[in-house]
């Protein structure tokens, strides 16, 4: 598309959301040319930052018309270039629509705008009794992000992901028309989902403007449990177990002795001890502390006999304190130790485990790239980090190609896919056809077409086949 704009574009559309919301050209920040990623760069023409559904009505239907390429972002923690704008045109920042407009105790429903920080939504609900379970690592991300790649988190185990808890969607669609798609029940059998297509979209299909979120009731007693293991192996080996036993985790992590102690390094704080190389991080959670506590000792006992060499309960608000800031620190801790680094968030059935770690000390020898890795034990989900280390940019890229294609290839063997929650964008499309294959990515062409006929919608991301970016 390439479509570029004129001076009577961006005066058209400054028009809309008035001049202090509207930037073009070198007025914008560097810091909208990527995600939290920054290996994808694209500058946008113009940045208009929309305050409701009115206004990003309008300029869709303005662009639409024009054929100008517009993408939605919000705070723009993505790691797959999803909300960079590859073709230029305008970005269409969603961050001021930030207002939790409705808590509905009776139907445990909440209502919100794009914008809303997961944090914030967590502070809000949990303060009324409820708890919004999906639990993303990067809580400073937006809602709207993260029902935009289907977010997951540490409590998918349990609770399930970001599409589970979303009952309605309002959305703007290319044209500029506003439709809202599901419904404010708990059941809905009529006609194709196209709530649930949405959700995990990337902004291909149409613009989120407000959803309304299924909630639970904040559970009274949450109790952590780290696990200390010799190895990986031992550790992954319990897993299936742990789950199958009916001790009902909220979490399952899986940590290596190599990143805790990057963790360490990087917060100059000290992780609590434990025995081995590798450890399990249980949470459980319920209405009752004493049937929490009967469910954690289980699982204790089931750890020990499944070759644990310790079990440390985190039951005290420091000892959870220094646990989960340990955990939540853990990619910012391999970035400072790498300078830059990539990374795949591949997914695999849990019994693989162990069979794709072992293969990335493999890929790693082969590509000669440091590699850290943590994850989700609980559900397959590996987060899996390139490092740089000081290689040149063209070295760097080379060895970064060979062992993402490996990667991707191991997990597909093993029967996983090539994102568990972060999504495809830009950064994962060959990834994604060579594990889905020409047919299903031409489906899903015929999809976005279906709802985005001129093409205008984030452009490039998903089912696209991409051009290399100059």
């Amino acid at each position: 598309m390439k479509r570029r704009l004129t001076e009577e574009d961006r005066t058209a559309l400054a028009a809309i959301v008035g001049p202090e919301r509207a930037l073009f050209g070198a007025s914008i920040s560097e810091d909208y040319a990527h995600d939290e990623m920054e290996r994808v760069r694209s500058f946008p023409e113009a940045l208009l930052r929309a305050n409701s559904a009115e206004e990003v009505a309008k300029i869709l239907a303005y662009c639409n018309a024009e054929r100008i390429p517009v993408v939605p972002r919000g705070a723009g923690t993505g790691l797959v270039g999803g909300a960079v704008a590859v073709q230029g045109g305008v970005m269409l920042d969603l961050t001021s629509m930030n207002r939790i407009r409705a808590l509905d105790a009776e139907n445990m429903t909440v209502t919100v705008e794009p914008g809303v920080l997961l944090m914030e939504l967590a502070a809000y609900v949990e303060a009324r009794g409820f708890l919004y379970p999906p639990d993303p690592g990067e809580k400073t991300a937006t809602i709207g992000g993260n029902i935009s790649t289907n977010a997951g988190g540490m409590r998918a185990v349990k609770y399930g992901v970001t599409r589970d808890y979303v009952l309605s969607l309002t959305v703007v669609l290319a044209d500029g028309t506003i439709e809202t798609f599901g419904a404010q029940t708990v059941k809905n059998s009529s006609g194709y989902s196209i709530k649930d297509l949405l959700v995990g979209s990337e902004g291909t299909l149409g613009v989120i403007v407000s959803a309304t979120l299924r909630l639970i009731p904040k559970p009274q007693a949450c109790i952590s449990m780290l696990a200390g293991f010799a190895s990986f192996s031992d550790a992954i080996a319990a897993v299936p177990k742990l789950i199958g036993s009916g001790t009902e985790p909220t979490a399952v992590e899986f940590l290596t002795r190599r990143v805790i102690e990057l963790t360490e390094e990087y917060l100059g704080r000290p992780f609590p001890r434990f025995e081995g190389d590798a450890a399990l991080l249980f949470t459980f959670d319920g209405s009752e502390e004493a049937e929490v506590e009967k469910r954690m000792e289980r699982a204790a006992e089931l750890c020990l006999k499944e070759g644990a060499i310790d079990c440390y309960f985190v039951d005290t608000d420091e000892r959870t304190d220094a646990v989960w800031k340990a955990r939540g620190a853990f990619l910012e801790a391999i970035k400072a130790s790498a300078g830059q680094m990539d990374e795949g968030d591949v997914v695999v059935p849990r019994a693989e485990i162990t069979a794709f770690v072992e293969r990335l000390a493999a890929i790693s020898a082969e590509s000669g790239l440091r590699v850290e890795y943590f994850g989700h034990a609980g559900d397959g989900n590996l987060h899996v980090y390139f490092c740089r280390d000081g290689l040149a940019e063209s070295e760097w890229d080379a060895r970064l190609s060979r062992a993402f294609d490996a990667l991707y290839a191991h997990a597909a063997e093993l029967g996983g896919t090539v994102s568990g929650e972060h999504g495809i964008g830009y950064a994962k499309q060959q990834a994604l056809r060579a594990r889905i294959g020409a047919g299903q990515m031409a489906l899903m062409r015929r999809i976005k077409q279906a709802f985005d006929p001129n093409g205008i919608l984030n452009p490039d991301k998903i089912c696209y086949e991409t051009e290399v970016l100059p």
